[in-house]
């Protein structure tokens, strides 16, 4: 009893003391364009505390007596600012700072234990580093993430990452603004992702992780996943103009619709649109046409609250050369930039409707509400094999598709202290359904006649997935990840071609746990430890008539890596990475099915270099190295055809906001096996860039090369059976479509 009345006696003597402490409540924003900065590391002087600002730009200190503070503000791209606050008694004080942008100074990237599961510093500093000047520089953000055009500028390019030849998107999961870019069970294969839909001059940064070590990210994510940010608001209005080799044109502008009186009432719009044409560098030529169009509206519903809606539309035209074998060339019959079958080509549109919601209540909840809806239109004709099966006309098919595809994004997150221990706790809902119509497969004589349908039908597919992230930062150097997944599919399928026609479905569903450490011992170095269960989903024409098997295998992952700035000016990210998957799917576009081939297992090293040379050069290497093998395959033919096993990107920038700039960068794929008996070898080839720019307040001049010293490459390569028309057997060897040659062009924009 004594000891209950001395408690109550001290606790009733510091009630006082509490009752008068302060609070720090702050908003950090850009100031060129108002917008709110989320990921801001905002320090308070002296107390050792620290904190990140959230997806509204906002942070809060608690607990603070009667005095002035000094905060600190530091992010990535912008100039580091201090502000004195003088904090009362009873006092919460309301602090709004704007940061400006400024150039990149590695001196001040910080490897930090906050968030040390979300930060992307090589992401953060490529986007600023390496502006993105055409659409195929959108995917090669992401350090050895390869690509390959090998039907026109149309259509969706071939991707390869850490092991894997990922058609056009099987095993990476991409999205734009948190809208899925994959598109499951399409005509063409299944995870086809085009992203030509994407202006490259809005993009704003790209977030990636290798592995499938995220609660949040779902089908495709085995390889890794990136999610593209367009621009929320305009610095300024802008019209750019290019003109190129090859017959190449090219227009874009970009209108800020609200300007200075928008900003003031924390509003922006904007709208933006592009037109290219080309004629390419093939003997064929392409005729290639794309227009795009964007518009964004984002505005404070209130203080908490923030809506963003996005609209676009997207169309493009164009003829190819396809792949071609190596003995047409070898004999004459055609160049090196020459066709087979002068018909093929095609055309595809999408129009994306996108609004995004975030809110921060009062006890710091974070809600975030997503929904989307494109319509999608693809139709594409190819010839792989040219007479091998209609020695008359040819082995021509077209795939086309319409498609609509709808879904919801939520999430509700909260971040709190239990004693010494801030824990992050996120869950949420999403939400995906496909509904196509038509898909088709038939072979096809010049485009204009059809031969024999192969597939037709209407495709119902619905994911549907739940998760549970935790992120627990037990001290300033041990941080734990834990997360749960659940997914479930149903796959339906209405086969056209029998009458009357016949409709079948199936469901199935996956668990998918992920576990990540991260230790920090210093801020100039990390260690962590990611691991991880992800899947990829399979074409619902083939898992119906299966009864569902196979839908969805599974992936195994883990990263072991560190994070270091041996000095100042350099950042180091390594990482020895293993992935086993439970089967490979190899997709038979002429045929129209998907081949099971197995289980796979992946192996290599990941290293990415970043220096500043001076105040204005910086210096970036990436070097790839994979082992990618099929399991339990006979002995020599466990090879997986078209596995990257060797690639390295480099280059250096040199960034100023007027005068010259510019970079050159090379980027080298090693050789690699055709065949699973690597009997066919894909030659590899090393290919370089230029880009320089000048600048003055209003305007900029350009001029970008590719291939600046004429490399003679093979961007594309297939092992592939095919016949000739003055053949009277067939020949398996490489086809390949040729890489780009000496490709000069130039540009000149106009701010206002």
């Amino acid at each position: 009893m004594k000891r209950l009345l001395l408690f109550l006696f001290f606790s009733l003597c510091m009630l006082p003391a509490w009752a008068h402490l302060g609070s720090i409540s702050g908003t950090v924003t850009d100031e060129a364009t108002g917008l709110p900065l989320s990921g801001v590391s905002v320090q308070l002087t002296g107390l050792g505390k620290a904190g990140l600002t959230n997806d509204l730009g906002q942070y809060r200190f608690d607990g603070l007596v009667a005095a002035t503070y000094r905060l600190e503000f530091s992010h990535l791209g912008f100039s580091p600012r201090t502000v004195s606050v003088a904090v009362g008694d009873d006092q919460t004080v309301s602090v709004r700072t704007a940061l400006r942008h400024a150039p990149i100074d590695l001196g001040e990237v910080v490897v930090s234990a906050q968030r040390a599961h979300d930060q992307q510093l090589i992401s953060s500093l490529d986007i600023r580093l390496r502006p993105v000047t055409h659409s195929q520089e959108i995917l090669r953000l992401v350090p050895g993430l390869f690509i390959g055009q090998h039907a026109g500028g149309g259509k969706a390019e071939q991707i390869f990452l850490r092991g894997f030849d990922l058609d056009h998107g099987t095993d990476i999961r991409l999205t734009v603004d948190g809208m899925p870019v994959n598109m499951v069970s399409h005509a063409h294969g299944q995870g086809y992702a085009d992203l030509h839909f994407v202006i490259p001059e809005l993009v704003a940064g790209a977030d990636f992780k290798k592995g499938p070590y995220q609660a949040e990210k779902g089908n495709f994510t085995t390889a890794g996943w990136v999610d593209f940010r367009t621009v929320t608001a305009l610095d300024r209005s802008f019209v750019k103009l290019e003109a190129g080799q090859y017959n190449t044109w090219r227009a874009v502008a970009g209108v800020d619709l609200l300007g200075q009186r928008g900003k003031a009432r924390n509003q922006s719009a904007y709208l933006a649109s592009e037109y290219s044409y080309s004629d390419s560098y093939f003997d064929n030529p392409q005729a290639f046409q794309r227009l795009n169009v964007q518009g964004r509206y984002h505005g404070h519903l209130t203080d908490r609250s923030h809506l963003t809606l996005t609209g676009s539309t997207f169309w493009s035209r164009w003829n190819h050369s396809g792949q071609i074998p190596d003995r047409a060339v070898a004999s004459g019959l055609i160049g090196f930039f020459g066709a087979i079958d002068p018909t093929e080509g095609g055309q595809t549109a999408r129009t994306n409707l996108n609004a995004q919601l975030v809110t921060v209540t009062n006890r710091n909840w974070t809600l975030k509400n997503q929904l989307f809806y494109s319509r999608y239109d693809f139709e594409l004709y190819s010839n792989f094999t040219f007479f091998l099966t209609d020695s008359l006309n040819g082995d021509q098919i077209r795939q086309k598709e319409g498609r609509h595809l709808f879904g919801y994004n939520g999430s509700v997150s909260r971040s709190g202290v239990l004693g010494n221990v801030q824990v992050i706790t996120t869950a949420g809902l999403q939400y995906r359904h496909d509904l196509t119509q038509n898909s088709e497969l038939s072979r096809t004589k010049n485009r204009t006649e059809v031969l024999e349908r192969k597939q037709l039908g209407h495709i119902n597919e619905l994911n549907a997935g739940a998760f549970v992230d935790q992120l627990v930062r037990f001290s300033d150097r041990f941080t734990l990840n834990a997360g749960l997944r659940v997914d479930y599919f149903r796959n339906q399928y209405e086969d056209l071609l029998p009458q009357p026609a016949l409709r079948k479905a199936t469901g199935t569903a996956i668990v998918s746990p992920k576990l990540n450490l991260y230790y920090t011992p210093l801020p100039q170095l990390q260690v962590y430890l990611n691991t991880g269960r992800g899947f990829h989903s399979n074409d619902t024409r083939v898992v119906v008539p299966q009864g569902g098997r196979q839908v969805l295998p599974a992936a195994y992952g883990a990263d072991l890596g560190v994070i270091a700035k041996p000095t100042p000016r350099l950042l180091l990210n390594a990482a020895l990475w293993y992935l086993w998957l439970e089967q490979e799917f190899v997709y038979v576009g002429d045929e129209g099915v998907v081949e099971p081939s197995g289980r796979s297992r992946r192996y290599g090293l990941d290293l990415s270099a970043r220096y500043q040379l001076t105040g204005n050069l910086y210096a970036d290497l990436d070097l790839n190295t994979a082992r990618p093998r099929a399991i339990g395959a006979e002995s020599g033919a466990a090879y997986l055809p078209l596995a990257p096993t060797l690639t390295t990107t480099g280059g250096l920038s040199l960034q100023r906001k007027t005068g010259f700039s510019g970079s050159l960068r090379y980027r080298y794929l090693g050789h690699r096996p055709a065949n699973e008996d690597n009997s066919l070898v894909a030659k590899g080839y090393f290919v370089t860039d230029l880009q320089v720019n000048y600048a003055r307040p209003r305007y900029q001049f350009g001029l970008a090369i590719q291939n600046l010293f004429n490399t003679r490459w093979k961007e594309t390569q297939f092992a592939t059976e095919s016949r000739l028309p003055n053949e009277s057997a067939p020949v398996d060897e490489i086809h390949f479509t040729p890489g780009t040659p000496f490709f000069a062009r130039l540009s000149w924009t106009y701010f206002w």
